[in-house]
């Protein structure tokens, strides 16, 4: 028997990453177990493009993480060169909307420090003399980026590994893999293991080691081929002639990237209808094999780059790489806990292992000495997909990746691949009523109505073609009675004598009492803001819980990992309950016409009661993230619609209409009501993050608490007012005082109501005097800070 604190599955990039990592922090009893040989899979024959260009400052820093470990440290350590290549990259379009794509990253990294730089046609013929122009806009640059070889990093890094203590087993596949006390025994041919951790970092194999742990990774295997060429005559000719390398090109409308191999060239295209491999089982015998070449399948995509490189045309081809890489739904990584397994990691599923792994191992790394990420970690929690997240779900949404792997990212992008699996008990209600449908956690929820029928949004970098709409379902709200469909929220109940000490000890702020409602967060051991959760206290043992969709999964785990202190039983209620929203200052005329509760003084804001409606028990919550008068109303799921139907024919006479997702944003913004997952993250604290009204840590303990009283929080979350333009604000604007960059959009959009468009953002100094801006798509707009709400500051429509 082996023991080992922690057992990584995989050695590809990310498993020996995370290995390495561990490692420089201390942990030597680390053990990685390879069925065949370091980075066979598909680290072996990746074309180890490494970029620091992405939408999220996140993945960007697993990205620049990555660059500098393997151009830099790795070097350092070993006295050898990981073949990392300083040659630059860009893209190029034709796109008017890609170049806005192209601004709005490049203001975000004017914020993280990786400033790229948005091109001319002039410029590119600069950069890249080969290239031609015909039709271009411009383009971005990334001058740091550049290629490693896959094979010289991986084993850096676990030279360095080893080196510290950690044990590589190689030709040693895992055979089972099951509970043993508190943590696992896995059994392999060299060695029976136990361990307190388990990481599957299983790539290629990521779902079967999935299986073999009780845990669904949504990752599917799909072929991808790139050519290399023989010498190309004009490359040849600039290294003769001394000049640098070529930087790597890319054309995302083309679906193709190339970069300088040698004297060569290697061309990488991405058909649209991507070809899955092995989607329910990699045959156990595969490790560095190759698929046989199908350039018929992408000829289209070669003649395009050879038009835009003429030069490629000019080298014949020497080799074709056709190897499976894995997408998960939304190609991003899965790294962090498994849900509902404790003990049990996820890092995998990443299409562009080499490019995000020496970061990715860095990151895991943080998580499982600190407790908590080193950043954000939304885009890439291992628990953003529960159990909904099926075959045919994450093989349509692969496909859909794959082929949009250069695909324009909007800012309220809604892709048609994967829909429907989630439907509340009124989709078809929602629908009817002329509800464009959007996805959240598996979920389909009404982004606005629409009064076309099968009308669907235009995607823009502009107000788009539901900004009208959005302002008459603000208007409705606003002066009348409307209704929402929220049953998207995860749902938990706490029951048991506990109740009292759970509740307490949970957050950053006190329990409400019972028969009233209120916010808790609950922070990580930094202090960072994992999770918020509304609390409705029924009884002195029994708290009703609800929280953001998509941190259902996120939540309960906490919830269930804080109840093992506690007397008290956690139930996940989210597919039991439907909710619905009643919003306005009418909300009260309707709703009184279906109960005979008192809806007055009885039932002042922030309370929840049990009440009849319409002869059916509704769990009522007197609590509106619009800023109006309101309540939610839940219930079990099948008397949704009987509940629906009541409500609707009792608000006609009042003008009762319908608000989605889109319109609450709006209205939320303009009380300056921070969101979850964009407004409050892992990064800041509750002070930081604007919460200073719910953080009460005087003589209670609660998870964070201490390192609450004792880090800087010296961060400070501001509400904006944007001056007029023909773009509103959405997130990750960099924040200008003069031309210094002091922060970044969080969140953003028009609010109906006042009458211009807001912001929230944190700053990383303070303020001191004026000329404030935000650069949006690459126009500076001029900001005010705004003191109080401009919405209804006294909550006095609230407690109406």
């Amino acid at each position: 028997m082996t023991e080992a604190q922690v057992l990584i599955i995989g050695g590809g990039a990310m498993g020996v990453s995370l290995a390495y990592h561990l490692a420089k922090a201390g942990w030597s009893d680390v053990v990685l177990t390879e069925k065949n040989d370091l980075t066979h899979g598909s680290t072996w024959h990746a074309a180890g493009l490494c970029t620091h260009f992405a939408h999220s400052a996140t993945i960007q820093a697993l990205r620049a993480h990555s660059v500098k470990l393997y151009r830099d440290v790795l070097p350092q350590e070993t006295g050898q060169s990981c073949g990392f290549h300083r040659s630059g990259a860009m893209r190029v379009t034709k796109n008017p909307d890609r170049m806005d794509e192209f601004r709005h990253v490049a203001g975000l990294s004017a914020f993280t420090g990786y400033p790229l730089e948005v091109l001319t046609p002039e410029r590119i013929a600069e950069l890249h003399p080969l290239a031609q122009l015909d039709g271009l806009l411009g383009g971005i640059y990334e001058p740091d980026d550049g290629h490693v070889d896959p094979s010289l990093a991986t084993n850096a890094m676990a030279q360095v590994a080893q080196r510290n203590g950690v044990t590589i087993l190689r030709q040693n596949p895992v055979l089972s893999i099951a509970r043993g006390g508190e943590g696992w025994i896995v059994e392999t041919p060299k060695a029976t293991i136990r361990a307190r951790h388990i990481v599957n970092a299983a790539g290629t194999w990521g779902f079967e080691i999935g299986q073999m742990m009780g845990v669904n990774v949504p990752s599917v295997p799909v072929l991808h081929q790139y050519l290399v060429t023989d010498t190309v005559p004009e490359v040849a000719a600039r290294i003769a002639a001394g000049l640098p390398e070529l930087p790597m090109i890319r054309d995302p409308e083309e679906s193709w990237y190339l970069r300088q191999e040698r004297d060569g060239l290697i061309l990488g295209p991405y058909e649209k209808e991507a070809q899955v491999w092995s989607v329910d089982g990699v045959p156990p015998e595969f490790g560095a094999e190759l698929m046989p070449p199908d350039l018929d399948r992408v000829e289209h995509i070669i003649e395009a780059a050879m038009a835009r490189v003429p030069a490629l045309g000019n080298g014949g081809v020497k080799t074709v790489v056709n190897g499976p890489i894995t997408f998960t739904p939304d190609a991003n990584p899965l790294i962090g806990p498994a849900h509902g397994v404790p003990g049990a990691w996820l890092l995998t599923g990443s299409s562009m292992g080499v490019m995000e792994g020496g970061g990715a191992g860095w990151f895991l790394a943080h998580w499982m000495t600190h407790g908590a990420p080193p950043m954000d970690a939304l885009a890439v929690d291992s628990r953003r997909f529960g159990d909904w997240a099926d075959r045919d779900f994450r093989v349509a949404k692969a496909v859909e990746c794959f082929g949009l792997q250069f695909g324009v990212h909007y800012p309220y992008e809604e892709r048609p691949a994967g829909r429907g699996l989630r439907l509340s008990p009124l989709h078809d209600r929602m629908v009817a009523r002329g509800a464009v449908m959007g996805a959240a956690h598996g979920w389909e929820r009404p982004n606005w109505f629409s009064d076309r029928p099968d009308d669907h949004a235009v995607e823009s970098f502009q107000r788009s073609n539901w900004f009208e709409p959005v302002a008459r379902e603000v208007s409705c709200v606003t002066k009348g009675v409307a209704l929402a469909d929220l049953s998207v929220f995860s749902k938990y109940e706490v029951t048991g004598p506990g109740t009292s000490d759970f509740l307490e000890t949970l957050g950053a702020n006190t329990p409400p009492r019972v028969g009233r409602i209120g916010l808790i967060h609950a922070l990580t051991p930094a202090a960072g803001v994992l999770s918020e959760f509304t609390v409705a206290r029924l009884a002195e043992d029994h708290a009703y819980l609800t929280s953001a969709a998509a941190a259902e999964e996120i939540d309960l785990d906490l919830l269930n990992t804080h109840a093992s202190g506690f007397n008290v039983t956690v139930t996940n209620v989210t597919e039991r309950l439907g909710v619905i929203g009643l919003m306005g200052p009418k909300s009260r005329d309707a709703l009184g016409t279906l109960t005979d509760a008192d809806l007055g003084d009885g039932f002042p804001w922030l309370t929840v009661r049990e009440i009849t409606v319409a002869g059916l028990s509704v769990r009522a919550l007197r609590v509106s993230y619009l800023g109006e008068l309101g309540w939610e109303l839940h219930a079990e799921a099948q008397h949704l619609p009987a509940l629906f139907d009541a409500l609707e024919e009792a608000g006609q006479p009042l003008g009762i209409g319908f608000y989605g997702a889109y319109a609450a944003n709006s209205m939320r913004l303009e009380k300056g009501y921070r969101g979850w997952g964009a407004d409050l993250t892992t990064e800041r604290s509750p002070l930081e993050s604007g919460l200073a009204a719910f953080t009460k840590p005087e003589d209670r303990d609660f998870p964070g608490r201490q390192a609450l009283l004792t880090r800087a929080n010296d961060w400070q979350s501001v509400l904006l007012c944007v001056e007029d333009g023909p773009t509103d604000p959405f997130y990750a604007h960099p924040v200008y005082q003069g031309e210094r960059i002091i922060g970044i959009v969080t969140s953003g959009g028009f609010g109906h109501r006042v009458g211009h468009a807001l912001a929230l953002a944190l700053l990383r100094e303070p303020l001191s005097g004026e000329d404030l801006s935000i650069e949006i798509l690459g126009q500076r707009r001029t900001v005010t800070v705004l003191v109080r709400p401009p919405f209804d500051p006294d909550n006095s429509r609230l407690r109406a």
